[in-house]
């Protein structure tokens, strides 16, 4: 199915589930959408922490159709999440009520992007077989500071057959406009996380570790997270696991 087909359905609300495996072969984006006035040491965070926001479109205020595709921002991702102050106030499938013409919109790329890559290789992923949005975690590796954009990394994992880990390796780090290489692999705590079965955004895929091990890749949501500390008065953001589907080939 082309992308615009696919939005549409979001639009309609006729679904609203991750976009992990869906449109293959297309970019999917991370979204935030913050007053103007924040944009710049949001842009300056971005480009300081690549890693986690690799930046593929920039909306200037009040935009509502990026570049890298024919949609609006405000209808056409499965699910948003909207901020006041640094805390959640809903999750909603609509942003019609609460746009304002002050908004900037970031586009960030997002591992989604290369999970096609991965597939065609031979390299099962657990949480498209489980249909489950892929687990997300907070770490301890810390982002480089931009204003009041501070914060640690959020890393999304997926557990890896053991024999398959270089060849992850060497296709992942093919996609750097999609996080590129792992920051990590193996022992979660290494990295922060004590409470693996149970992560901060998505969901638990369960292993066998005797045959598959941890991987880790910096993650689109890290904005999310460095955004509870700036503490906008008004942020808007993909959920998690929910993107935008690009018209934009990988």
């Amino acid at each position: 199915m082309h992308p615009k087909e696919q939005r549409l359905k979001y639009r309609e609300n006729v679904e609203n589930g991750t976009t992990s495996g869906i449109c293959d072969g297309y970019l999917q984006a991370n979204m935030i959408s913050l007053p103007a006035k924040y944009a710049f040491e949001f842009l300056l965070f971005c480009h300081r922490n690549s890693k986690p926001c690799p930046v593929v479109d920039v909306l200037e205020a009040g935009q509502v159709i990026p570049r890298i595709a024919d949609a609006d921002i405000r209808t056409d991702l499965p699910k948003y999440r909207i901020y006041k102050n640094g805390v959640l106030e809903r999750e909603t499938f609509d942003l019609t009520d609460v746009w304002e013409d002050e908004f900037v919109t970031f586009l960030l790329g997002c591992s989604f992007t290369f999970e096609k890559a991965l597939n065609e290789a031979g390299i099962s992923l657990l949480h498209q077989e489980m249909k489950k949005v892929v687990p997300m975690y907070q770490t301890s590796i810390s982002c480089e500071e931009a204003g009041s954009f501070k914060g640690d990394m959020v890393v999304s994992m997926r557990a890896i057959k053991k024999e398959e880990l270089e060849e992850t390796i060497r296709i992942t780090s093919m996609f750097p406009h999609a996080h590129g290489a792992p920051v990590h692999i193996g022992d979660p705590a290494e990295i922060g996380i004590h409470t693996f079965e149970h992560p901060d955004y998505g969901e638990f895929t369960p292993f066998n570790e005797e045959e598959r091990i941890p991987v880790f890749w910096a993650c689109g949501v890290t904005p999310q997270y460095v955004g509870l500390n700036a503490k906008p008065e008004i942020m808007i953001t993909h959920a998690p696991g929910h993107m935008l589907i690009t018209d934009q080939k990988e």
